[in-house]
């Protein structure tokens, strides 16, 4: 039987898989094509599993059935260690898996002395405790590691402490800015950098600074700085390769009333001291921003609905604009070949699944009602998945190919519930990325989720041609990079449109026949058909002078509708009957001024 190193990972050759945690109780499913429960891992019925985690190389699996903590090895399934918390809420291991750290809600004691350390951190290989602390709050409480486990981090009362090789017994270096709320150590190769994030007070902005540990000198020792206002809080993201960091400040009420979501602002720090607002071409909220795992590009999805999504360049230079569309989040995949443009939460589910490096949508499945989503370390599978108590009706989750296929679904049993679903993890690099398939996976499950709706049409205008009105003008992809002929800035949007109504007017001056020194004007429904010059000449007949005088004005207000059109704008019944009604005035026209 094949076994786990924990420094190396599990074997390639033994798919991911899945992990699913409910009122059924915890158990392992197979990967595909089978999907079947593993028996091999004795199923935990127990309606009391609280919590689980997977080491980072997916090697070690521990979680918490209400009564004990349990360590196992993965493949071998082989209980290491077993934990007298029984009240254990969180669980993580350190990066190699060397230690594990576990929480539990803090308690005083009746009498109201202070309660008994409820941080504990476990050496794996020995089952030792190495150290506890008291740590009141369950945000941030798990230590921060650097990804060799030579520094370990916890913030402590405007202080971070570090400590060095896994000896918690000695504080090595500490950090002192006045009111520290949040830090993130880098990722990757050392030397580690840490990102640290201070509020402002009194008028003074907030920022968030970069350093190099274990150089902590002050403010001049720092490998970059960013103040700034409108932050109650932020969201730092380092990329893989540790060059940069992108911080999402936010602030809990947008003092405009423009959004009842607060206002948040985008940054980017990079280590050489640059930094940059990110410039976004919309306004309105900031609903995801993530990084590529290749470190060179990041995707921000914001603005108001229908919202936008745009890939920018580490220059905070747009690269490419998916448009408009229904999403709030977006996921690469973890060798960053794939996209995937979601809308969760109180929108439909739509799943837009992009090739990056071609710029081509795959595919555009529909995960209705999912409150999770995660790529498989494979980069070929994703499961989505409805859980509680998010969503308490519906529970279940699906496993897809991103080409739009479902390979194996799950609902289960009424009364019962789903907690959680989660791929075994993989080391970087094990399942290298494949190229891209647009056509869907062959599969025998049969995809049941719901189509789009359409609107409610009265009975009047059922038996009519079907129009499109909407409240919001959806914007179409446009890759943002300058070609050779072009300058090196994109164009704006008026620009673009500017660029469009020109272009179409181009092609229907193209079309045009020219006879003599009269136009021969091309039947429906080619652009732009009234550019002719008809001499001002009258017939004597004010009656009939007046009615070519209204013709013309007529003919020229449906150009004036065709140029919007071409431009993209979608336009309304009426509008679209007066364009029908082109060639017969143009017929009348045309026969009131022969007689003349």
């Amino acid at each position: 039987m094949m076994g786990c190193d924990q420094k190396m990972g599990c074997d390639p050759t033994e798919f991911p898989k899945t992990w699913v945690r409910g009122s059924e109780g915890l158990y392992m499913v197979n990967g595909p094509p089978h999907f079947a429960e593993n028996t091999a891992f004795p199923r935990d019925s127990g309606k009391s599993s609280k919590v689980f985690a997977f080491s980072k190389n997916g090697s070690l699996f521990g979680w918490c059935n209400g009564e004990q903590i349990n360590i196992v090895n993965v493949i071998s399934n082989d209980l290491l260690h077993s934990f007298d918390l029984p009240k254990t809420l969180s669980l993580e291991f350190s990066p190699l898996s060397n230690v594990l750290a576990t929480w539990q809600p803090y308690t005083t004691a009746k009498d109201g002395t202070a309660g008994v350390p409820n941080l504990q951190l476990f050496d794996v290989k020995t089952g030792k405790c190495l150290k506890s602390f008291i740590q009141k709050k369950m945000q941030n409480w798990c230590p921060c590691w650097s990804d060799d486990e030579r520094i370990c981090a916890r913030s402590v009362n405007n202080e971070l402490h570090f400590f060095e090789n896994n000896d918690f017994s000695i504080i090595v270096n500490k950090l002192h800015l006045q009111k520290v709320t949040d830090f993130v150590l880098s990722p990757g190769e050392p030397p580690t950098k840490v990102a640290v994030y201070v509020p402002g007070s009194k008028g003074a902005p907030s920022f968030v600074r970069l350093y190099q540990y274990p150089n902590f000198g002050g403010p001049q020792s720092a490998l970059a700085n960013k103040s700034f206002f409108k932050a109650d809080k932020v969201t730092m993201l380092w990329n893989s390769k540790a060059t940069a960091v992108l911080v999402i400040a936010s602030t809990e009420v947008d003092k405009t009333g423009a959004s009842y979501y607060g206002e948040q602002t985008l940054h980017y720090i990079a280590t050489n001291g640059e930094s940059a607002v990110v410039q976004l071409a919309k306004n309105g909220p900031i609903y995801d921003a993530t990084w590529n795992p290749n470190s060179t590009e990041f995707c921000v999805v914001y603005g108001f609905m229908p919202a936008k999504a745009t890939i920018f360049n580490l220059k905070c230079d747009p690269v490419f604009d998916f448009g408009t569309g229904p999403h709030n989040a977006a996921y690469y995949s973890p060798q960053g070949h794939i996209l995937v443009l979601a809308g969760f939460g109180n929108l439909s589910g739509q799943l837009d699944v992009w090739d990056i490096k071609n710029y081509k949508l795959i595919s555009k499945p529909q995960a209705s009602d999912s409150t999770y989503f995660a790529w498989c370390p494979d980069g070929e599978h994703i499961v989505t998945a409805t859980c509680s108590p998010r969503l308490r009706v519906g529970n279940g989750y699906k496993i897809w190919h991103y080409s739009g296929s479902v390979l194996y679904k799950y609902e289960v049993p009424q009364n019962a519930e789903l907690w959680q679903v989660a791929w075994q993890p993989f080391l970087d690099g094990v399942f290298p990325a494949k190229t891209a398939t647009y056509h869907a996976v062959p599969s025998n499950v049969p995809n049941d989720e719901p189509k789009a709706t359409q609107a409610y049409r009265p009975p009047a205008l059922r038996n009519k041609p079907v129009t499109s009105s909407k409240l919001h003008e959806d914007e179409p992809p446009q890759n943002m990079r300058p070609s050779s002929k072009s300058s090196d800035k994109p164009l704006s949007k008026t620009a673009l449109k500017n660029q469009r109504k020109h272009e179409a007017k181009k092609v229907a001056k193209q079309e045009a026949r020219v006879e003599g020194n009269q136009e021969v004007v091309p039947a429906p429904p080619v652009q732009n058909v009234l550019h002719h010059a008809v001499p001002s000449v009258t017939s004597g007949d004010p009656e009939v002078d007046k009615k070519i005088k209204n013709l013309k004005k007529k003919l020229k207000a449906i150009e004036q509708l065709k140029d919007q059109a071409a431009t993209g704008k979608q336009l309304e019944k009426n509008q679209l009957e007066k364009i029908q009604k082109e060639a017969a005035l143009l017929k009348e026209l045309e026969d009131l001024e022969l007689g003349v």
